[in-house]
């Protein structure tokens, strides 16, 4: 890695902040949004829902605890850049197998240090979220010209940049249960969870046919969390239209929760700022009970639509804005959240979300 210089974080909206690189030269583009975790950066680093976007932490300390393998969610880091306010390069934890500044390095990421991220962080949560533009080159004039070339998030397909580029199995082929997971970013621990269930999961790429999967004779379907935006993955949606009608148990996550709506012809929209953060808190509607979960997205399922919706019913309600958190069908074995109930990082309050969908599966093949 390269020594320490000025670095310079140029917003879509003309605005500049100014701090200094953690070594590594070079300029990275994406859509600006922040993550209010006090802990795991790496799994946030790590996680595909972040493809594409330059992330803000809101903890002041990042570094501090390094990295080990036991804590990443994909093969690689996923953010296009990091923006803090103090890097550390060593680390004290005795989990750690190397230091975060090896390991964003090693995956040639862009970091910035030593910038006001409370002014910064102020300034998104009025804005919105907005394309921004990290570089150890100063030059403004150069930097504008580059991010007039983005695209916005919105209408953006990122799926098939994370999802596997062929299927693999997971898990012990004599388990219990079968269960097909389309990969539009999944993240490890989901199937962690789902392994821990007594489930064989084969994991598909992002296009993969209704057809196709069902050669696998599953015994239910996973959609998972992704990044982008929901409309595009119209592979995914007619997935998701076939399955319903067929109805076997369906369970969504954050992307695929997103997509189950649009399956049914609810609308989806971008938000101003998004939920990112592991201290998120939701009302389960059926149970009345709080939860406080992990959150990740920037698009979120219309609630009215849902409310008005005769095949749909709201289960879940995000207690800070009062969107729509979960919601399941009627009449269909469907049900979906918007939120991580696999955490990594975050709380493990909606981990009965995992038991849920194997309980639907069990009375499914119990009726079938």
């Amino acid at each position: 890695m390269q020594t320490t210089q000025p670095a310079v974080i140029l917003l879509e909206d003309g605005t500049t902040f100014y701090g200094n690189s953690i070594g590594i030269k070079g300029t990275a583009t994406g859509e600006i949004c922040f993550n209010t975790g006090m802990t795991g950066y790496q799994e946030i680093f790590t996680d595909p829902s972040y493809f594409g976007q330059l992330m803000v932490t809101t903890n002041v300390h990042i570094g501090n605890y390094g990295v080990n393998s036991l804590e990443q969610e994909s093969d690689k880091v996923q953010i296009a850049g990091l923006i803090c306010r103090n890097f550390s390069k060593s680390y004290s934890s005795k989990r750690a197998e190397d230091s975060l500044y090896h390991f964003l390095g090693k995956n040639n990421i862009v970091a910035i240090e030593d910038v006001d991220t409370r002014a910064l962080v102020k300034h998104i949560r009025e804005k919105g979220a907005m394309n921004a533009i990290i570089s150890t080159d100063t030059d403004i004039t150069k930097l504008k010209a580059q991010l007039k070339q983005m695209p916005s998030m919105e209408g953006l397909e990122l799926a098939s940049k994370v999802s596997t580029k062929k299927p693999y199995e997971v898990g012990d082929p004599n388990a219990r249960f079968k269960i097909a997971a389309l990969d539009i970013g999944i993240k490890r621990n989901i199937l962690h969870n789902l392994v821990k269930r007594d489930c064989y999961v084969k994991v598909f790429p992002f296009n993969t046919s209704f057809e196709e999967i069902e050669k696998f004779q599953p015994d239910g379907y996973f959609l998972s969390n992704g990044p982008g935006d929901p409309n595009p993955l119209v592979e995914a949606q007619l997935l998701a239209k076939q399955v319903i009608k067929k109805n076997y148990p369906l369970f969504g996550i954050c992307l695929g929760h997103q997509v189950i709506a649009i399956a049914n012809g609810v609308s989806t929209y971008k938000m101003h700022n998004g939920h990112r953060g592991i201290n998120h808190p939701i009302k389960n509607l059926v149970t009345g009970k709080g939860e406080i979960t992990s959150q990740n997205h920037g698009f979120v399922v219309d609630k009215t639509e849902v409310l008005n919706h005769p095949d749909f019913e709201m289960t879940h309600v995000h207690l800070n804005d009062s969107t729509l958190a979960g919601m399941k069908m009627k009449n269909k074995n469907c049900f979906s959240v918007q939120y991580h109930p696999e955490a990594s990082p975050g709380p493990h309050d909606s981990s009965y979300l995992f038991d849920e969908f194997i309980n639907r599966i069990e009375k499914s093949k119990s009726t079938n």
